[in-house]
């Protein structure tokens, strides 16, 4: 009987630790992968990326002092990264494009607008090719994207 009991334990114990370890494992190896990139992006610890913020599989980090942004998105096959020179951006908007003949938005860019030659770079925030649970991603990315777009007008007007 006692020894039925441990057996049950073991056998617990391990169904509960295998997905336990793939987990902290995952986060590890993206934590290394988040902190290279932002040490490759600092150019020489010029940038100090302190404030970040992660939400599906996406990464924002700025550097309100020297104004850079550094945007990293793991949701597609290929990781993503994006650096902004905020220093050289005039304004930072919200794009939502939408089907032709519905109000379903297919992607939400950033499109930052430069200073000097009026020139536009767009960042990908949603794309529903990307995503499985769509209105939810599409809820939380366009939450991120508003807060965003007030922190980056706010380290501009500086």
């Amino acid at each position: 009987m006692d020894t039925s009991v441990t057996i049950i334990g073991i056998i617990i114990t391990i169904l509960i630790a295998i997905p336990l370890t793939f987990i902290l494992r995952s986060n590890s190896v993206n934590k290394s992968k988040i902190k290279a990139i932002k040490k490759q992006y600092s150019q020489n610890n010029l940038y100090n990326f302190e404030v970040t913020e992660s939400q599906n599989k996406k990464i924002i980090s700025i550097d309100l002092k020297k104004k850079g942004l550094l945007f990293i998105d793991f949701s597609y096959k290929k990781d993503i990264v994006n650096f902004i020179d905020l220093n050289k951006i005039h304004s930072c908007k919200i794009i939502p494009t939408t089907s032709a003949n519905s109000s379903t938005i297919l992607k939400l860019e950033l499109e930052f607008l430069y200073t000097k030659d009026q020139k536009k770079e767009l960042i990908p925030i949603y794309n529903i090719d990307n995503q499985f649970l769509d209105p939810i991603c599409l809820y939380e990315d366009h939450q991120l994207a508003k807060k965003w777009v007030k922190i980056i007008d706010d380290c501009i007007s500086k």
